[in-house]
């Protein structure tokens, strides 16, 4: 058998849901994090055929949308509205309209609205499919240099409420530990790493993953956070962090 046939060619694929139906079909679709090469022709091929791309801000959005020449209605969903319209993007899937979920940037649903929207769907038959591709967490993983065969991802530590108790929670966590973090807040994170972790963990920063200035800065949670708080820090964060041993 040739090896080319397990590949499946989606836009000849009986089930393609670009063939109108009776129900919509809802497409998660990952989006660079900043360099426009990283989107996958498959990807493309999605944005230039549905109805509607919903995306998290559409002024964002449509530098990506432009620099490929799609032109497709866009729609705002983020956190701030997806409640209130979750119900009404469910009434139009069922009525048949095929639709794709993007963000700023990475897979929908990875820190990102999305679980409102995919359980609605499955509740109501609605065919959702994710496409692979970029999310922020996975290159910043892997280049760590730390174990990589089991870890687990916490996103954004809550900001207030909560804080202190997962904090305790994850000092105790033997697996490779992922975080996101904006760059306002970076060195109020490692610190408290440091309170909970202890100074001689090991950890991991990238940040601007993808784009022209990206770093990765790796060492001990005391040597990353005196390092970065000699320099002005931009762009969007991820912290990997040692498990306990």
């Amino acid at each position: 058998m040739n090896d080319k046939s397990k590949y499946k060619n989606a836009s000849s694929s009986e089930s393609s849901p670009f063939r109108k139906s009776l129900r919509g079909f809802l497409y998660l679709v990952p989006t660079p994090l900043g360099n426009l090469k990283d989107i996958t022709l498959r990807a493309l091929e999605v944005l230039q055929q549905v109805d509607v791309i919903l995306c998290e801000d559409t002024r964002t959005s449509s530098k990506l949308l432009q620099h490929y020449n799609i032109h497709k209605p866009l729609s705002p969903y983020h956190q701030h509205n997806e409640h209130k319209i979750v119900a009404h993007l469910t009434e139009q899937l069922s009525a048949g309209k095929i639709m794709a979920l993007i963000t700023d940037a990475g897979t929908p649903g990875i820190s990102d609205p999305a679980f409102l929207l995919v359980r609605e769907c499955i509740r109501n038959n609605i065919k959702v499919e994710c496409l692979p591709g970029a999310t922020a967490f996975v290159p910043a993983l892997v280049n760590s240099g730390l174990p990589t065969n089991r870890f687990v991802f916490e996103g954004f530590l809550p900001l207030k409420k909560g804080r202190q108790t997962l904090l305790k929670q994850v000092a105790e966590e033997e697996r490779t530990m992922v975080f996101y973090e904006s760059p306002t807040r970076l060195l109020k994170t490692l610190q408290e790493f440091i309170q909970y972790f202890g100074t001689e963990r090991q950890c991991s920063v990238s940040r601007e993953l993808t784009k022209m200035f990206e770093e990765n800065y790796r060492g001990t949670l005391q040597h990353v956070h005196d390092y970065f708080s000699a320099k002005t820090i931009k762009g969007e964060i991820v912290i990997v962090v040692q498990g306990k041993e």
